[in-house]
């Protein structure tokens, strides 16, 4: 049985004419009496009487109507409602982090800032344990609007994003300084440029992440062989973190996930400045993504950082 029947047999009910009912349809008179003597074949009961002027429904069709209106009504405010959830979805503004900027920036900037002007956000905490071309391939694959993640030129895979198609806002600034755990005298275990012939234990990245080719390049250009010995590789700056604070060697932690942590005395600085590493905290979309949340946002976003003069 189709839905469009059960239309049909409602339109006649009302109309009682077969050809008012038909034009009410939008199909031929010929079309529509096959689908009145299909429904009744189904039901395997006669619905209309036609041998009434005007119209009539038999005791059955009488019956069947109350349910064939009860069903369309049931089918319409359904329909109505998943509409409503799938506009719902289409604008909601599917955001991905990563675990270090989720736990240092998010919480603390955006999350108050999509607060202020009333948005929410669906962040996608899967994306947190993602390696750095997946946050690439999400946004090319139109699978999140907004990508918020470190921009460094050292970071290769972020190059795919041409600035024909994506557009990025800098709404931050971060520093990756050196840490090691303190000693009883509070004075740093592990200190740059170290010795060559006690290389300092390195708490790395992979190559990757997003952080690993940043030191890299940054190291490579310091006027001071740093003297180091790959002990652990890490995927995130928390797992970082860990080590470092537990003494096992020295690490490039972005510095808003250590302030907390450096005042506490446990950790501290393990170079001179030259040894910090800046770099931007990025927000990106496609410029051809029409969500029309997303475009509030981005709008609002652009507007009060140049209405303040600052970053998030």
């Amino acid at each position: 049985m189709e839905i469009r029947w059960l239309e049909d047999f409602i339109a006649l009910a009302k109309t009682r004419h077969f050809s008012r009912a038909a034009d009410e349809q939008n199909v031929t008179q010929p079309t529509f009496s096959r689908r009145i003597k299909l429904l009744e074949e189904e039901m395997r009961v006669t619905l209309i009487d036609r041998n009434t002027l005007p119209l009539s429904l038999t005791p059955a069709g009488e019956v069947f109507l109350q349910s064939a209106e009860l069903i369309t009504r049931q089918l319409r405010d359904t329909k109505e409602r998943c509409q409503e959830i799938r506009k719902q979805e289409e604008s909601q503004i599917r955001f991905i982090s990563t675990q270090t900027l989720f736990l240092s920036f998010y919480k603390d900037a955006i999350e108050p800032f999509c607060n202020s002007i009333n948005m929410d956000m669906d962040v996608n905490m899967k994306s947190s344990s993602w390696l750095g071309i997946d946050f690439v391939n999400s946004l090319v694959n139109k699978q999140c609007d907004l990508m918020l993640c470190y921009w460094h030129p050292a970071i290769n895979f972020i190059r795919a994003l041409d600035e024909e198609q994506y557009e990025h806002l800098v709404i931050g600034q971060e520093t990756l300084i050196p840490c090691s755990a303190t000693d009883s005298n509070g004075e740093p275990k592990f200190q740059l440029p170290g010795m060559r012939r006690k290389p300092l234990p390195y708490i790395g990245y992979y190559e990757n992440s997003f952080l690993q080719p940043i030191i890299t390049h940054h190291l490579q250009r310091q006027r001071d062989v740093p003297q180091l010995q790959t002990l652990n590789e890490n995927y995130h700056a928390i797992s970082v973190k860990a080590m470092v604070k537990e003494g096992y060697g020295v690490g490039w932690i972005p510095k808003r996930l250590m302030s907390d942590t450096l005042n506490y005395g446990r950790v501290a600085l393990a170079g001179e400045e030259n040894w910090h590493i800046p770099l931007e905290i990025r927000l990106y979309r496609s410029r051809f993504n029409t969500n029309p949340n997303l475009n509030q946002f981005w709008q609002l976003l652009k507007e009060h950082i140049s209405r303040t003069n600052q970053l998030l």
